[in-house]
């Protein structure tokens, strides 16, 4: 079995438990490298828990200033970590031909995850929630689903579009959870924010790495992407900090934030 095999079956675990366990065995993966594709068929583990439903469905975020409002919003940021690791693993897995360098990097990616999602599990827990205790949507991986054909859409509409609303959506969030005094859950955001700037870089290079070889200008095929596929356009404020720090240049920000004013 190869590290991507290791991969794939930590993809495919369905129980939280066991998709960490998976992680654990694929973050202390010793060979060089990555030899060859899965072999097996490529599934997503779903466990029972969290209930998922449409976004519509979700109640509204409660008060701040309750125990329970603010697992609410630190689970939701939870499931979010948890289908990031699912999301690395399948930019891991399921597209072949790429250079050494970028499945190392997802399997790095999918391991920064897992850790992300075990701090927010355990701060849940300290405050007498867990991780399922809440419902959840899985707008993240139906983008992953609509885009399983191409790693450069897969690309450009996961880790570029998406992933990278979490770069603008954390400060604001941090904002709240500090007033509601909880530190605790501030500093483990701020770590994900540093390593997010990161992940959303590494979708960025390859995305133009991607563009130069089919000769398409990477701005431009970005916009026709999110119109394509009906995505949601970047929204305003945007973390111009860490938008830069993650690949985007000024004028394409620029270019983001007219549009998203027009709609």
């Amino acid at each position: 079995m190869n590290r991507l095999d290791a991969a794939a079956l930590a993809l495919a675990a369905d129980t939280i438990d066991g998709k960490l366990a998976a992680m654990a065995v694929l973050a202390s993966w010793v060979d060089d490298g990555v030899s060859s594709a899965p072999t097996g068929e490529i599934v997503r583990g779903i466990p029972t828990k969290p209930l998922r439903v449409q976004p519509k469905d979700l109640s509204p975020r409660s008060n701040m200033n309750t125990v329970a409002g603010r697992a609410a919003l630190i689970h939701a940021v939870a499931h979010i970590e948890y289908s990031a690791i699912d999301l690395a693993l399948d930019h891991a897995v399921r597209f072949t031909g790429l250079p050494a360098r970028y499945y190392d990097e997802w399997i790095h990616v999918a391991i920064d995850e897992a850790r992300h999602f075990q701090l927010l599990r355990a701060h849940l827990q300290s405050v007498g929630h867990d991780y399922g205790d809440f419902p959840v949507h899985d707008g993240l991986w139906e983008m992953a689903e609509k885009t399983t054909h191409d790693c450069l859409t897969r690309m450009a509409l996961v880790p570029r579009l998406l992933e990278a609303r979490g770069l603008d959506a954390t400060p604001p969030i941090q904002k709240k959870l500090a007033h509601a005094g909880d530190t605790k859950a501030v500093g483990i955001l701020a770590v994900i924010l540093a390593d997010e700037e990161d992940h959303v870089a590494i979708g960025d290079y390859w995305y133009r790495y991607l563009c130069l070889e089919q000769s398409l200008e990477p701005e431009a095929t970005f916009r026709r992407l999110i119109q394509e596929y009906k995505a949601p356009w970047p929204q305003c404020p945007m973390n111009i900090k860490a938008r830069l720090a993650a690949g985007f240049a000024q004028s394409e920000l620029d270019e983001l934030m007219l549009g998203a004013r027009a709609r």
